[in-house]
């Protein structure tokens, strides 16, 4: 009897994770049971998550929560989820959560992925966030990029028509790669007049590392995708 072959995942990230220090073990022993979403293949109850029904903004890859804290600040009126693998950044954020007494904030600590396809529910999402993610610049490890095809329709599924994809990268060839994907896609009409790129919008905050980017002399590509009317399977 032949045996089946069961092809493995490609995934779009590394686990390169330094150690934790105190005061981020801390805020994951303590905050984690507030504000932390345990990885499961149930859907999450996006109403009971967050004790109010209102606009779900989910940002895959947050690093170390900066500038997602910064936008919960700014908008208190919406619910933010937050998916990181790295657990120091989640410890970071957890902790910077408590000191800004944020309560729109709850964090995933798993494959970005396998949340949205298992825990959040068809056309629950307004906007999703895809900030700098790795690049993977070496020609041979570009299908490790999260943008691929079949990612484009998962959240085209998740996305509520009207609702919206914005991506952001600092490298050319993968802002390239992001729009060719897109466009070809037809749940997703690009926001931007020229049908290429967008201006960097004033609430998306400027971290450190796009700073220091810029001092380098480093450009900058934001896209924005409108989910529209069309059905995934069409």
């Amino acid at each position: 009897m032949m045996q089946q072959k069961y092809l493995r995942t490609i995934r779009s990230f590394v686990k390169r994770e330094g150690r934790l220090t105190g005061g981020q073990q801390k805020a994951l022993d303590k905050l984690w049971p507030v504000y932390g979403i345990d990885y499961s293949t149930d859907l999450i109850d996006l109403e009971k998550l967050f004790s109010r029904t209102s606009e779900i903004v989910l940002e895959i890859g947050f690093g170390n929560g900066d500038s997602l804290v910064q936008m919960a600040r700014a908008n208190p009126d919406k619910n933010y989820i937050g998916i990181e693998v790295h657990r120091p950044g989640v410890g970071h954020l957890l902790h910077l959560v408590e000191t800004n007494e944020l309560t729109n904030i709850r964090i995933s600590n798993h494959d970005a992925v396998e949340v949205i396809q298992h825990q959040l529910p068809d056309n629950s999402i307004d906007l999703v966030q895809l900030f700098f993610p790795d690049p993977w610049h070496k020609k041979k490890h570009h299908k490790r990029r999260i943008v691929q095809t079949p990612f484009v329709n998962l959240l085209a599924k998740k996305i509520k028509p009207g609702g919206i994809f914005h991506m952001a990268t600092d490298w050319e060839n993968y802002a390239e790669h992001m729009l060719e994907v897109l466009s070809k896609h037809t749940c997703f009409n690009n926001m931007s007049p020229d049908n290429t790129f967008s201006p960097r919008p004033d609430d998306r905050p400027l971290t450190k590392f796009e700073q220091r980017g810029h001092r380098l002399g480093h450009g900058v590509w934001d896209l924005f995708f409108l989910r529209n009317e069309k059905d995934i399977t069409e």
